[in-house]
C-alpha cells in the first residue's frame, strides 16, 4: 500500500489500527506538512517558528486524535490546530513583553525583510507588508482565501466564524491592502 495521497477515510482507518498508527502518522505528516507550514508561515512569518509550530501541530493532532469527530475533513481539523498554535505563539509574545499588536506586526515585518528564505520580488514584499498591517483575523482570513484558495465554508469550520463574517473580513482586508499598495 504505497501511494502518494490517501483519503481521510484510509488515513483514519490506519491511524486507528495500533499496528499501522506510526506508519499512518508519517503518511499524515508527509501529506499535510507543506500546506500547514505555509499556512503557519504566513501568520508568524519566521521560518524557525513555522517549523516548530508544524511539529507542535502534528504532536497535538496525535495526542488528540481520539477526540477527532469525523464531522470535518482531516486537513480542516489540522488547519484549526495549526491556526490556534500560531495565534497562541503571537499572543504569548505580545503578552510576555506587554507590547501592543502594532509592535508585534512591526516585528513580523522586520522578520520578513531579513528573511533569507523569502525570495519574492519587491511587489511581493509590498503585498506581504500590506497583509501584516491587517488586524490578525483579517490577515488570517485573507491568507486562507487568497493564497490557500480555501472556500469560505472551510475557513468557517477552521476558525469557527460565520461565512458572512468571513466574507466581510476578506472584503475589508482586500480594500485595506489595495489602499496600502496604492499609497506605498
Amino acid at each position: 500500500m504505497d501511494k502518494s495521497n490517501y483519503t481521510d477515510k484510509e488515513l483514519l482507518a490506519m491511524l486507528r489500527n495500533p499496528e499501522q498508527r506510526n506508519y499512518a502518522f508519517n503518511l499524515l505528516v508527509r501529506q499535510y506538512q507543506e500546506r500547514l507550514y505555509w499556512h503557519i508561515r504566513k501568520i508568524v512569518i519566521s521560518h524557525d517558528d513555522a517549523d516548530d509550530l508544524v511539529q507542535n501541530t502534528f504532536l497535538k493532532a496525535l495526542e488528540n486524535f481520539d477526540t477527532f469527530r469525523e464531522e470535518a475533513q482531516l486537513y480542516t481539523w489540522l488547519y484549526r490546530i495549526a491556526t490556534n498554535e500560531a495565534l497562541t505563539l503571537l499572543r504569548k509574545r505580545r503578552n510576555r513583553f506587554f507590547i501592543p499588536m502594532v509592535d508585534v506586526e512591526n516585528q513580523l515585518s522586520k522578520t520578513l525583510e531579513s528573511d533569507e528564505y523569502f525570495d519574492g520580488n519587491e511587489m511581493q514584499r509590498k503585498l506581504q507588508r500590506a497583509i501584516l498591517k491587517l488586524p490578525e483575523k483579517q490577515r488570517i482570513v485573507f491568507n486562507m482565501r487568497y493564497f490557500d484558495e480555501m472556500k469560505y465554508e472551510e475557513i468557517s469550520s477552521i476558525l469557527g466564524t460565520s461565512v458572512g463574517a468571513l466574507k466581510a473580513s476578506y472584503h475589508h482586508a482586500a480594500e485595506k491592502i489595495e489602499k496600502y499598495l496604492k499609497n506605498d
